[in-house]
């Protein structure tokens, strides 16, 4: 047997062919369109992210006969303690379809969080809770989403196969208008005694940063506190995530829902970029840009993703809660509705969140995907090496380091 290798991610070479492997091992399977590079170096680049300011990490890809085949991220929250899930976590898990190379991946991981003293794993976040996070399980042929992971099927077999459990299962809906019933538009249109009281807006994208960001910081935190796998999303992050949204959100696309005159709710759509990268594979050069540019001038989206919403705590298990959260749906609807055969999708419920998942389900919303976090008690150091070939390549790692 091939012996597989093991290396970490040092300098620029690495990095860069760990952000663009998936399209590489996934290309031309049903369902998978392959995000951008710049996106995916932005999401991933410890610089460009704040996230990695919280944690410390390490990128490993794995090499069999010279060609790459499968890669992992391995991080351990310095100062914070996520609900739930432990703080020794692993991401950004992609592959071929081979066990070999998966048990090799995980082991790299699991070692090297065993040496900064974790007992237990939890994962995939890619990199946090707050972004990516899950591992596709159910959903493969579904439609794809802009800023959502998708897996092979044979992943999830493999993580099963080595001792991997569920830890949680995060759905996502969907919400087709050619499905919609007459009926359900009169009966939530009817709730006009809210109407002083309830005000929808749009965000202020000239004060994004100033103003808006702290808003939905306050937000989120209330709204995900205490939440399994919750850790507080920064300012930091919010702000990070504002600088692309400018670029890529219409106006009317992040609400803020106003409770007598204060905050309650906020959510971040997006049009589902998927329908106009899906040829580009990833790349912007040479012509790729101008393609792009065009694109988002003229093309009509058929699909839109809520990527953002948090309601107050207190409010999540009322009918005020409910009616907040349907009056977002509704929203975000009415805004798409002269496109033709809109498709708007929620995503990453908790299983366990039955207080959301409940008035998604009563107004319509239908099952589409389902991602899943898994986790794995960690043996002790004593006695515990890697199987022969699958070793980290120290040398290899020198020499990439001046890229």
């Amino acid at each position: 047997m091939a012996q597989i290798e093991i290396v970490p991610v040092e300098g620029l070479f690495r990095f860069t062919t760990f952000c663009k492997l998936p399209r590489q091992l996934y290309r031309g399977m049903s369902g998978y369109v392959p995000p951008l590079d710049l996106e995916r170096w932005t999401l991933f680049a410890h610089r460009l992210n704040p996230h990695y300011r919280l944690v410390e990490e390490q990128k490993f890809l794995a090499r069999r006969n010279g060609e790459w085949v499968g890669r992992i991220a391995a991080q351990i929250y310095k100062d914070i303690i996520p609900v739930g899930a432990s703080a020794a976590q692993f991401g950004a898990l992609d592959a071929i379809d081979d066990i070999e190379v998966v048990r090799a991946l995980l082991a790299a991981a699991e070692g090297w969080l065993r040496a900064r003293g974790a007992e237990r794993m939890s994962g995939p976040f890619s990199p946090s809770v707050n972004s990516e996070c899950g591992l596709l399980v159910q959903g493969q042929e579904a439609t794809p989403m802009f800023l959502m992971p998708w897996h092979p099927a044979y992943l999830a077999a493999h993580l099963d196969a080595l001792g991997y459990a569920k830890a949680r299962d995060l759905i996502s809906y969907r919400w087709d208008e050619s499905d919609r019933r007459p009926e359900e538009k009169a009966r939530f249109s009817l709730r006009k005694e809210w109407a002083e009281r309830l005000r929808v807006r749009t965000l202020d994208m000239s004060r994004l940063k100033t103003v808006e960001t702290s808003v939905m910081t306050d937000l989120f935190n209330d709204a995900w506190s205490g939440n399994w796998g919750y850790v507080p999303f920064t300012k930091e992050e919010f702000d990070s995530t504002a600088d692309g949204l400018k670029f890529i959100m219409p106006p009317d696309y992040g609400l803020v829902v106003e409770l007598d005159g204060k905050p309650q709710s906020f959510v971040v759509a997006l049009p589902n970029f998927c329908e106009i990268i899906a040829d580009l594979d990833g790349r912007l050069l040479p012509f790729g840009w101008a393609r792009l540019w065009s694109r988002m001038r003229n093309h009509k989206f058929i699909s839109v993703r809520i990527a953002l919403l948090g309601t107050r705590k207190a409010l999540q298990n009322s009918a005020t809660g409910g009616l907040i959260l349907m009056t977002i749906v509704e929203e975000a609807r009415r805004r798409g509705a002269s496109t033709p055969g809109q498709h708007l999708e929620a995503g990453w419920v908790l299983e366990d969140n039955i207080p959301m998942r409940r008035p998604i389900e009563m107004f319509g919303g239908k099952v589409d995907k389902i991602h899943r976090i898994y986790e794995k008690r960690l043996k002790t150091p004593d006695n515990v090496s890697l199987r022969e070939g699958e070793r980290v390549d120290e040398t290899a790692a020198r020499q990439d380091s001046g890229t």
